[in-house]
């Protein structure tokens, strides 16, 4: 429960990115169905399966997919776990394959792009397409917020009288990656706290690096869109291939 909580109070409220992946959808998945990968607990999957889509959604944490499931009941949504490096979904093709929210900078630099990318290939439809949004480095701010400073609003949810706290504490630019840190707190109904550290890294990927790799995989990069920035969030590129 803790981790479906967690990831829609950090990931399943955005939304400046749906329009984009709706009119994809309209414009290049026609009746085939939609993948989506890192699909999480179906902030995506299921705006598209609303909007009439069938969709497959893949991600390697069951708990999330179970979440899922039962937000799409009566939806055509089905879920695979797998990990997008190493993914099969079995006598399927796709005229569009999506991976939003950065995903793709998740899975471990090059090696790790280009098994995802050789594992969509295969799985990619005469003249279907893989739509994969990036964050750019230069997009990226570093900061540390330290003990007394003043800091920003947290993302916050209470559920069942149980308070939760994502705070974002620093960007730290390490290698050939970001790390991304936050401190989750929670707050029981008799004021106990709980708290732990939290920290991810995306890797650096520029739409020009990911081009290169994607052509060792049988696609080549067919354009380019924009999802601005916010207040709160971050802009991205999508990058679209194909065959």
């Amino acid at each position: 429960m803790s981790r479906v909580v967690w990831h829609d109070i950090e990931c399943g409220r955005y939304r400046e990115d749906l329009a984009l992946w709706l009119a994809l959808a309209a414009e290049l998945a026609g009746p085939g169905p939609v993948l989506d990968v890192g699909s999480g607990t179906g902030r995506v999957s299921v705006a598209l399966a609303r909007a009439g889509h069938r969709v497959v959604a893949l991600d390697r944490d069951r708990e999330l997919l179970d979440a899922l499931e039962s937000r799409a009941a009566g939806l055509p949504v089905r879920t695979v776990c797998a990990d997008a490096r190493s993914f099969t979904v079995p006598e399927t093709v796709f005229p569009l394959i999506i991976v939003p929210m950065q995903t793709i900078q998740l899975l471990g630099g090059r090696d790790g792009h280009l098994a995802f990318l050789r594992r969509a290939r295969a799985h990619l439809g005469d003249g279907g397409a893989i739509a994969v949004a990036l964050a750019a480095a230069e997009d990226f701010e570093e900061f540390e917020y330290r003990d007394g400073d003043l800091q920003p609003l947290p993302d916050i949810a209470e559920i069942d009288g149980r308070a939760y706290f994502s705070q974002p504490t620093a960007v730290r630019r390490i290698d050939d990656g970001f790390v991304l840190e936050r401190r989750r707190e929670i707050v029981e109904r008799d004021g106990a706290r709980s708290s732990e550290e939290d920290r991810i890294t995306l890797d650096i990927l520029s739409a020009q690096a990911l081009g290169a790799t994607a052509g060792e995989a049988g696609l080549v990069l067919r354009s380019r869109r924009r999802v601005p920035a916010t207040s709160e969030h971050i802009g991205s590129e999508v990058v679209i291939l194909g065959a």
